[in-house]
């Protein structure tokens, strides 16, 4: 068993457009802002009241870029699973400073279109990250809304029967 666990998992729209740089090699990074929000009714007002957190997410998994440069823009709905890390730098002032960001690379990114960046309904892709880039791409998980038609993602709804407990 590992002892520690560093993984990140946002539901959140994209704040601007992606932003693509390309390495010396040709191959795309993506850098994203996600706004996750929080809402809340106060209790002594009744008001309701919002909070936003801003995230900042590195692709370096070139499949993934790939996705994030070609259908990704501001408004998008994205889900996302990466790594925590803290990078530090010093300015051009000489003062240190510490930047936090998820990061996708390897085999334990995800990167899950939810909707388009108009807001629209249904979700584009799925890309998960391999090692060697490759992965499946496809239109998603789709389940329609009426009473009998919903889909499971287990093709036995049967296995209590398997619990040896």
């Amino acid at each position: 068993m590992a002892g520690s666990l560093n993984m990140v998992q946002l539901i959140g729209n994209l704040g601007k457009d992606p932003e693509i740089r390309r390495t010396q090699g040709g191959k795309p990074i993506a850098n994203l802002s996600i706004a996750t929000s929080e809402s809340w009714r106060d209790k002594q007002t009744g008001e309701r009241k919002e909070k936003t957190e801003w995230h900042r997410v590195v692709i370096f998994n070139e499949g993934l870029a790939g996705i994030a440069e070609k259908y990704l823009k501001k408004g998008s709905k994205v889900y996302v699973q990466g790594a925590l890390q803290t990078r530090k730098w010093t300015d051009q002032s000489g003062v240190e400073k510490y930047s936090t960001e998820v990061i996708l690379q390897g085999f334990n990114s995800t990167l899950t279109m939810l909707s388009d960046g108009n807001g629209g309904g249904n979700g584009g892709g799925n890309r998960r990250s391999d090692d060697d880039g490759g992965g499946d791409f496809g239109s998603g998980t789709r389940q329609s809304s009426g009473a009998g038609s919903r889909q499971s993602s287990f093709a036995n709804n049967d296995m209590d029967d398997d619990i040896p407990f």
